[in-house]
């Protein structure tokens, strides 16, 4: 049976992108740091953090991490 939070989780799909910034979150990276790995600008990345939210229904970065991990979209 699947915990409610894991249904809310996965609700939407995440892009690759927004994997690829979750990965680098849960990894611990600041806003900067992401977009110098990705190759992008910090505003790009602050949209991709703020989709990240919404899609998981979170509102910090520790809980769109606790999340995505509890659904398995990232390792720990």
């Amino acid at each position: 049976m699947r915990r409610p939070e894991l249904a809310v989780a996965l609700r939407e799909p995440l892009t690759p992108r927004e994997i690829d910034v979750l990965r680098l979150l849960a990894e611990g990276h600041p806003n900067k740091g992401i977009a110098a790995v990705l190759g992008v600008t910090e505003n790009t990345v602050k949209f991709h953090v703020n989709a990240l939210f919404g899609k998981l229904g979170v509102q910090s970065r520790t809980e769109a991490v606790t999340r995505a991990a509890r659904a398995g979209l990232v390792p720990l």
